[in-house]
């Protein structure tokens, strides 16, 4: 099997000097530099000139600081890298690492095929959903991941199996890996019932999360206690309690600083309006967790990615 590329490059790597960097918090810095590789081949190109590289996906875990970053920043926009192959006898699925998640979500579902529908709601690339192995109440991707190809920080091509990627909570081990492909193995099953199962996970987010609001999702891990905690149901040690729930029985909810805001909808979600700047969020999020941690001594983890201008 070969990675998706496209047939013939036509034109030669672009590099567009001090771009915008999209986000669904709508707000931050650019790239000093971004390419959009036409194929596997350009992105090994652009290996060559930063090592360092940096690539965007969706923008939806993402915030980037005020000050931009330098490093080359890539989008995996082309057709190389958002194409994808459905097999609906064998459940078998090849789609590139920017393929829209959504879009997967929903043709996987019109096609009868079982495995991704709870993560319905969820906005990512393919490439940044198995890297942070993104999931929810109603399952994780790494629980339909059969392989992924992707290129190392030399430009030498890998092909990991299932059983090799490290995939715990919202970790994959692949850090190191710019992801070119993935196969995902689903199940051929009752396409009603599957746009039944759709439909509920998205009506349940939003009845309880602040879908329409400008936000990256859920900003902290759900953290894994060391003892009980009075007061917060369901924290045995050794087991993952809601960091919202920490959150709101801090007293967050509404917290703000500058532009952004923590969510009265949802205490894991922080939300911006228009004038907020990046600096806004991240202030916001040290007082989340100082607030966490003084009130429960737990120290939350962020789940949103951060990039930030290095030296």
């Amino acid at each position: 099997m070969t990675t998706i590329e496209a047939p013939v490059r036509s034109t030669p790597l672009s590099i567009i000097p001090h771009a915008p960097i999209p986000t669904w918090f709508g707000i931050g810095g650019g790239a000093d530099r971004l390419a959009v590789p036409a194929d596997v081949a350009q992105l090994a190109e652009c290996l060559r000139i930063d090592p360092d590289l940096r690539i965007l996906g969706d923008g939806a875990n993402l915030l980037v600081d005020d000050e931009g970053v330098r490093e080359l920043v890539c989008v995996l926009s082309s057709q190389a890298f958002t194409g994808v192959r459905w097999d609906d006898r064998t459940g078998v699925v090849r789609a590139g690492a920017g393929a829209n998640l959504p879009k997967l979500i929903t043709e996987s579902v019109r096609r009868g095929l079982r495995g991704i529908e709870g993560l319905g709601g969820i906005p990512a690339s393919l490439g940044g959903a198995v890297r942070m192995n993104a999931g929810g109440a109603f399952g994780q991707i790494a629980d339909v991941v059969r392989v992924v190809r992707g290129l190392d920080r030399t430009g030498s091509p890998l092909e990991l199996a299932r059983e090799r990627i490290a995939f715990d909570y919202r970790h994959s081990g692949l850090d190191d890996l710019i992801i070119t492909e993935v196969e995902l193995q689903l199940v051929p099953d009752d396409a009603p019932a599957l746009r039944t199962k759709l439909k509920d996970v998205m009506e349940y987010k939003k009845s309880s999360q602040p879908m329409a609001d400008r936000s990256a999702g859920c900003v902290f891990k759900n953290p894994t206690l060391d003892r009980a905690i009075p007061g917060i149901p369901g924290s045995t040690p050794g087991l993952r309690v809601s960091a919202g729930m920490l959150i709101d029985k801090a007293g967050c909810k509404g917290l703000r600083s500058g532009g952004a805001c923590v969510s009265e909808r949802h205490a894991n979600f922080i939300v911006t309006a228009p004038g907020a700047k990046a600096r806004d969020v991240i202030t916001l999020m040290d007082l989340v967790t100082d607030r966490v941690r003084s009130e429960f001594g737990v120290t939350l983890t962020p789940e949103v990615v951060v990039w930030r201008r290095t030296a």
